[in-house]
C-alpha cells in the first residue's frame, strides 16, 4: 500500500468513528460537552457592601523600628564593600 491510499483508509475511519459517536451523543442526551464557567444568565453577586477603607497609619514606633533596622542593613552592607 501506498502513503495516499493509507491516509485515504485512516480518513475514512476516522469520519466513521465521528459519525458513531454524534449518534452515541445524541441517545445519551448530551449532544455536545457540558460547558465551563458560569452558566449564562448568571449575576455577579455582591457579597457584601465596602465601605470607605480607611487610610494605614504607621506609628512612631513603627517607623523607628524600620528606619533603625535599615540603618542596620546599610551598615552592613558598607562594612561588606569596604572590606572588598
Amino acid at each position: 500500500m501506498n502513503v495516499k491510499n493509507l491516509l485515504a483508509e485512516i480518513d475514512a475511519e476516522i469520519a466513521r468513528l465521528q459519525s458513531a459517536r454524534a449518534a452515541l451523543a445524541v441517545l445519551s442526551g448530551s449532544a455536545t460537552a457540558p460547558k465551563r464557567g458560569r452558566p449564562k444568565g448568571s449575576k455577579n453577586v455582591v457579597s457584601s457592601v465596602v465601605g470607605e477603607r480607611k487610610p494605614r497609619k504607621m506609628s512612631a514606633e513603627g517607623r523607628k523600628r524600620i528606619a533603625e533596622a535599615q540603618k542596620r542593613r546599610w551598615a552592613e552592607a558598607k562594612k561588606a564593600a569596604d572590606g572588598k
